[in-house]
């Protein structure tokens, strides 16, 4: 059960968040998530996930961290009927719970490419340009060198999206200085940095950081 929120900023960001169900798909994903320790994106950030595939009509997306496939179905839903998504994630039996998720809502296997490996070793080997959008819900101290392989793997007008972008509040927290924190607000100065994305900071979910791409 979620907790009772304690100020109207809180009941706000709750209400934000619970605007978007979840069907029992994505409910069955979740407590899979769960049980293996893979806490999946919240409600809120799955939609935007969603919305923003729709949006640019995605045929071509990347996600590094498959965990049980909570953003993967997500995403899937708001992309082409005829889109691929390539999933990349260190655990195969994450991927494995992943697959029976995507399975289970319908998606054929030749709509989900899942490769398993560290994210940084899978991603040099995809193609500059080729994609659509580029999803990051990974090891926070790599999100920098997740930012950079994704600028060179999307098309101009594709997008980059990053979880846990408030990270339990301890981004605008200066007091908090541990490695994950500092790692996302060093990600926050690259995307506003970079003259090539046009940024926005979405606070859904653990908050959602996204950027479309102007210019190679």
């Amino acid at each position: 059960m979620a907790e009772t929120p304690t100020s109207p900023l809180e009941a706000t960001l709750a209400y934000a968040d619970e605007f978007h169900r979840e069907d029992d798909i994505l409910r069955a994903a979740r407590m899979r998530g769960a049980e293996v320790g893979a806490p999946p994106i919240l409600p809120g950030g799955g939609a935007a996930l969603c919305f923003l595939a729709t949006a640019i009509n995605a045929r071509a997306v990347v996600e590094i961290g498959t965990g049980c496939g909570v953003s993967g179905l997500w995403l899937l839903r708001g992309m082409r009927q005829d889109g691929t998504l390539t999933s990349v994630d260190v655990e195969p039996e994450h991927q494995r719970l992943a697959r029976q998720s995507f399975a289970q809502a319908g998606f054929s296997g030749g709509r989900i490419r899942l490769i398993t490996g560290r994210a940084l070793d899978v991603l040099p080997r995809l193609s500059d340009g080729g994609y659509d959008l580029v999803f990051c819900d990974g090891a926070m101290h790599e999100y920098a060198d997740y930012l950079a392989e994704s600028v060179r793997l999307l098309r101009v007008g594709g997008i980059v999206v990053f979880d846990n972008a408030l990270w339990g509040n301890r981004v605008a927290d200066p007091v908090q200085r541990d490695p994950d924190t500092v790692a996302i607000r060093e990600l926050g100065k690259l995307v506003r940095s970079d003259e090539r994305l046009r940024p926005l900071m979405m606070p859904l979910g653990d908050g959602i950081l996204a950027a479309v791409k102007l210019a190679d």
